[in-house]
């Protein structure tokens, strides 16, 4: 559906969505959820796809590294998303680089960056995110 990166940055910045894949997904959520969600049906959703998102933290990093995406344009990039993605390969570009990613309040760090910021295993990450989110619906 999109035959070059550029045209999903502009989309996701055109059309306000929160993330846009190439396989035409795009979501307005926030957080983790838009990329979490689709994971829960098909743990590889983003296999092979590119993925433009305005934040990309460490978690956010970590399940799009497990789905296999193939490339990823964050308008706002982590350190420690940064150092996921180089350390998987995969291909990436950012328009900020973020020391981390900021919670709601701006009062300190996003609590899915927190939950994943002493893990290295993407299983576990995943496992994490999922209870971390599901005790925050409750």
């Amino acid at each position: 559906m999109y035959n070059n990166y550029m045209n999903l940055k502009e989309e996701l910045l055109d059309k306000g969505y929160s993330i846009i894949a190439s396989n035409g997904y795009h979501s307005n959520d926030s957080g983790i959820k838009p990329v979490l969600m689709p994971m829960n049906n098909d743990i590889h959703f983003f296999k092979g796809l590119s993925v433009a998102d305005r934040i990309i933290g460490k978690a956010s990093a970590m399940l799009l590294v497990l789905s296999g995406v193939s490339y990823v344009y964050a308008h706002v990039l982590s350190e420690a998303g940064r150092q996921i993605l180089e350390k998987y390969g995969i291909e990436y570009e950012y328009g900020e680089l973020a020391e981390y990613i900021v919670n709601r309040k701006g009062d300190g760090m996003c609590p899915m960056e927190m939950t994943v910021k002493d893990i290295d295993d993407l299983e576990e990450a995943y496992a994490a995110l999922k209870d971390k989110v599901a005790s925050l619906a409750r």
